[in-house]
């Protein structure tokens, strides 16, 4: 067993040496740092909490607005179209010229609507009424089918203040329907409230026009040229229907978020810089209680680039060690934020957090490095006389 303890030491003691011979810099840099090690530690703290800052707050800035645009997303891609001023009804030939103007680009849903007083198993309550034959596009659900024939989808909180489940019975003006579907309103977007509303097939209204059509268009874009191209073929002359794209209030999201990441990752930056200047004292400090053994080295023949370069290395390892603890622990701090949360991890795991910790790393490692540059060049430059007399 001795030996064999023998025979590693002297295996790790040879690759050590190999090492050392290989990078001289690097063997100096780790071994001055462990002489020092409290106060290269805090040092490294420094840049561990700036990484873990800036990522911490980039990251779930990033994964807010990644989360709230995928929530709003549908929101965004629907025009509403409604009778303007004067105007009770949609009729045949508006929705129409709604359809010509977003064939390719969207689906046309009309919609009747009204109100009535709903009957359940377990109570009574007034609701809305809205007649479609394509609910499951208004509502982008499963669970609801593509078309109503001799049933309604109800919404889920006026499901659960009737007692209605799918299956069961409700009485609309004396007419019994089955419930065919529960609307999940958490998370559906439509010119509704589809939590306390009732989707009827629109052969139950008596009237033949529409109170207003909506448009699901397949993206934003789409969005833009439908709201447009309705009013070019129905407001022409004078203004017939009210033409709303919610686009612009989702462009306004986006830019309220991309400010606020910016204003976050400023403020975690200081904390980058704070490092920087602590890095910079130690480094500092350093050189001040090395001169003798500096000058020494520039004596017996050193160069003044090797010296250069071993300060530099050690200022650059302060960066990295300090830079990959604070990334490690500030992504898992936002994945457990969104696994202890409603936050979807989905959110998280986006490129553009994966481009945030390595900006965050990088930007430490600048940092540290920029911290020993002037300390690193006054030692290198320091004539070795100088150095000798402390």
């Amino acid at each position: 067993m001795a030996d064999e303890r023998a025979s590693d030491q002297s295996v790790e003691s040879s690759l050590a040496t190999r090492l050392a011979r290989r990078f001289p810099a690097g063997s100096l840099a780790v071994r001055n740092l462990s002489r020092q090690r409290l106060r290269a530690g805090l040092a490294m703290l420094g840049i561990v909490i700036g990484v873990f800052a800036v990522i911490t707050l980039g990251m779930l800035g990033t994964a807010l607005q990644t989360a709230a645009l995928a929530e709003l997303g549908g929101l965004g891609n629907q025009v509403i179209i409604s009778p303007d001023d004067g105007e009770e009804n949609l009729g045949p030939r508006e929705v129409q010229a709604i359809r010509q103007a977003a064939a390719g680009g969207g689906t046309v849903i009309p919609l009747n609507s009204g109100g009535a007083s709903v009957s359940g198993p377990n109570g009574q309550s007034f609701a809305q009424l809205y007649g479609t034959t394509q609910p499951a596009a208004l509502f982008a659900v499963d669970d609801v089918p593509d078309t109503l024939r001799q049933g309604v989808a109800v919404g889920d909180e006026l499901a659960a203040g009737l007692g209605a489940r799918v299956g069961s019975a409700v009485e609309i003006e004396g007419n019994r329907y089955r419930v065919l579907a529960i609307i999940d309103s958490e998370g559906t977007f439509s010119p509704i409230r589809p939590g306390s509303a009732v989707v009827l097939p629109p052969d139950e209204f008596v009237a033949d026009d529409y109170a207003q059509v909506v448009v699901q268009a397949d993206s934003a874009d789409d969005a833009r040229a439908i709201a447009d191209g309705v009013r070019e073929r129905l407001n022409t002359r004078q203004e017939r229907v009210s033409v709303l794209s919610l686009t612009s209030v989702l462009s306004r999201i986006t830019e309220f978020f991309a400010l606020l990441n910016g204003f976050l990752l400023a403020v975690a930056g200081i904390s980058l810089v704070v490092a920087g200047v602590s890095i910079f004292n130690v480094m500092l400090m350093t050189v001040s209680e090395r001169r003798g053994e500096i000058g020494v080295l520039r004596a017996v023949g050193v160069h003044r680039d090797e010296v250069l370069r071993t300060l530099l290395v050690e200022s650059t390892l302060l960066g990295v060690v300090g830079g990959a603890l604070g990334a490690i622990l500030g992504t898992a701090v936002v994945v457990g934020v969104a696994l202890g949360t409603r936050l979807p991890l989905s959110a998280v795991l986006v490129p553009t957090n994966g481009l945030v910790v390595l900006g965050a790393f990088g930007f430490g490692m600048l940092i540290a490095l920029g911290g020993g540059l002037y300390p690193a060049y006054r030692a290198a430059w320091e004539p070795p006389v100088e150095s000798l007399r402390g």
